[in-house]
């Protein structure tokens, strides 16, 4: 039914594919409810482009994590602010990080739940259900594209390749995470 009372929401970083609008585009016409969405703090964005460059992500990790940190993680605190829940299509086989996480867990810092539940599902299962239920999905999807985040930050990825390979595909180390869904 459309008519469950949650507040659903996305991140638009000002970095996405036009692919990623037209989802957004098609899920809102689809499900006719609509879609909060968060951009970063012009001023934040502003200051980084300013004083580091358009593409000061590619330098560092600490510079790729404070974009991450302007452009999802603080637009995502806002949009969590004063909400109980938090629902997510986390999925455990996305990454070694992620399999670590629970299916329902407490966030202290947030003071909120967190509830994943297509976190057992595998990645064909969730393909099945998408075809199955004619859900809009992000085209790139079908062009190798298996994470998708920002555009700059985001490419296919080869067949065997990690799932979380095309995103950040310049850094070696570390987990491959923005922040959002990390402890």
């Amino acid at each position: 039914t459309n008519n469950i009372n949650v507040k659903v929401v996305t991140l638009d970083t000002g970095r996405l594919f036009r692919d990623t609008y037209d989802v957004l585009s098609s899920t809102v016409i689809k499900y006719r409810k609509n879609i909060n969405v968060y951009f970063p703090g012009h001023e934040d964005v502003e200051k980084m482009v300013t004083e580091k460059g358009p593409y000061s992500f590619y330098r560092s990790i600490e510079d790729r994590k404070e974009c991450c940190n302007i452009r999802k993680v603080l637009p995502l605190n806002r949009a969590l602010k004063g909400m109980e829940v938090w629902i997510s299509g986390i999925r455990a086989s996305q990454s070694n990080d992620r399999s670590q996480l629970k299916s329902i867990e407490y966030d202290a810092d947030k003071n909120l739940i967190k509830y994943y539940p297509l976190f057992d599902w595998s990645l064909e299962d969730v393909e099945k259900f998408l075809k199955g239920n004619n859900v809009p999905y992000n085209s790139l999807h079908d062009k190798g594209y298996v994470s998708i985040g920002c555009e700059p930050c985001t490419r296919p990825v080869k067949k065997g390749e990690d799932f979380r390979a095309g995103r950040w595909w310049w850094e070696n180390d570390g987990a491959k995470e923005c922040g959002c869904h990390t402890k």
